[in-house]
């Protein structure tokens, strides 16, 4: 698995992923309405779009960079819970992402440090209802991706898929953190908002990196 993610191929997964949610925005707020404050697909479309607003007036030197800025440029434009928690993912991945192009195995390493990040800021365990319940399956399939020594983009789609299914386990959760917790069994039936737009974010890296459709 020797391919190289560089800048450009990077930007194009941070566009991709601002296009889905762009595309995703209004079932993100209806997901959000049922347990949250109705506001995700709002807040994540403001907050991509500004990051791609960002990147094309800063264009950054390095992957690195590039995470950085859509890193900061999150917390600085997104409300409520997500912009600090996708933000402190972003951010993590830029500090594991050393210099120079990522390989498969360093883009591994750097979104697990994201979900530490994640789960470190939220407190948030499996299990709880929340973007956690996604992103972990996913960094958990693609590490499986790279010890098998399977291609970027087979890594990616098992990746995808795990987001996927992570996403749909979500629904029978009772939450335990954020205010989707204050409802109690209320909460039981709805799929995760959060848990979906990372999914989103994972089906976008198969779309942008692995050239293909996440489906």
């Amino acid at each position: 698995m020797a391919e190289g993610l560089d800048v450009t191929a990077l930007g194009a997964w941070v566009r991709e992923f601002a296009r889905l949610i762009a595309d995703h925005q209004d079932e993100l707020t209806r997901l959000d309405a049922a347990i949250g404050d109705a506001d995700h697909g709002t807040n994540m479309h403001r907050g991509m779009s500004a990051v791609v607003a960002a990147l094309d007036g800063t264009p950054p030197a390095d992957p690195a960079a590039l995470l950085k800025q859509v890193g900061m440029t999150l917390i600085s434009k997104v409300g409520g819970a997500s912009g600090p928690l996708y933000g402190t993912l972003f951010l993590r991945m830029a500090g594991a992402a050393g210099t120079g192009e990522m390989d498969a195995a360093t883009y591994a390493r750097a979104l697990r440090a994201g979900l530490d990040g994640v789960v470190a800021r939220g407190k948030a365990e499996p299990g709880d209802k929340t973007m956690v319940d996604a992103l972990g399956p996913a960094c958990d399939a693609l590490d499986a991706g790279v010890a098998a020594d399977e291609s970027l983009a087979e890594a990616l789609r098992r990746s995808a898929a795990a987001a996927r299914q992570g996403r749909d386990t979500t629904v029978p959760m009772l939450a335990r953190k954020g205010r989707a917790s204050y409802l109690g069994e209320r909460s039981i039936g709805h799929q995760d908002p959060g848990a979906t737009s990372t999914a989103l974010l994972l089906d976008a890296a198969v779309t942008a990196l692995a050239g293909g459709d996440e489906g």
